[in-house]
């Protein structure tokens, strides 16, 4: 476990696309209201493995923003533009080609994806970003990014129940902060119209305010696996605007 100064209370005003307000959950209005997009629940889905010669249902233009490096890859496929619900798929690189880890059922922004991110506006950002660092709640579960734990990272008890859990764990998204600190971290290097803590983290069973959501057993193997040594990134959006981009 690593706790990093940088982490303070007064920071966790920052998450999941909100700056400088009280934290509100993905998804939520501060009242703890629910979405009413919901998909089929997040359950982990056993994906074969295939020699895959490249990202499957990425366009030219997103896959060419795949670093040379990377050899794990996070696809994020959303359902529709407008729609909260999505797929993630882990794919690992093992020589010249890629296999499928592993497949969940996940939520996306509520409003769905875009790629022009301003701060809540309920829409994912689509885009090919780093994942540097990981964070939560809860102990550190073994994971191979740096973990920080942080009571100030926790969803506050004033939430739904639904949402008491998000943040138990959480995989920083690269979008708009900086690499290497705290997921929770206030720093917008593009300022703050354009959101930011754009998070992995736990599923609740509805959209979010843009971060991408997975079920628990999900987000432990991500934890788990994902390793800095294989650079891994997320490549996310819906399925149309990847494959067209």
């Amino acid at each position: 476990m690593r706790i990093t100064g940088r982490v303070r209370m007064a920071v966790a005003a920052a998450a999941c696309g909100l700056m400088l307000t009280p934290l509100t959950a993905c998804g939520s209005s501060p009242q703890g209201q629910h979405d009413d997009t919901k998909a089929g629940g997040a359950t982990n889905r056993k994906a074969p493995t295939a020699d895959l010669k490249r990202i499957p249902d990425v366009g030219d233009r997103l896959y060419a923003q795949i670093p040379g490096n990377s050899r794990q890859v996070v696809a994020v496929y959303g359902v529709g533009k407008n729609s909260a619900d999505s797929t993630v798929v882990l794919y690992t690189k093992h020589g010249a080609t890629w296999d499928t880890t592993g497949s969940w059922k996940a939520h996306n922004g509520r409003k769905g994806w875009t790629t022009d991110h301003h701060e809540d506006d309920k829409r994912s950002p689509v885009g090919v970003f780093t994942l540097t660092d990981a964070g939560g709640a809860l102990a550190d579960p073994g994971a191979l990014l740096p973990y920080t734990q942080s009571a100030s990272i926790q969803a506050p008890r004033y939430w739904s129940k639904p949402y008491w859990h998000d943040f138990d764990y959480v995989i920083a998204i690269d979008y708009n902060r900086v690499k290497g600190t705290a997921p929770n971290d206030p720093t917008r290097p593009l300022g703050q119209s354009k959101g930011g803590s754009i998070w992995l983290h736990m599923d609740h069973g509805s959209g979010t305010s843009a971060c991408v959501s997975l079920p628990k057993s999900a987000m432990q193997l991500l934890l788990r696996t994902l390793d800095p040594k294989q650079h891994p990134v997320v490549v996310m959006g819906d399925k149309a605007t990847l494959r067209a981009a």
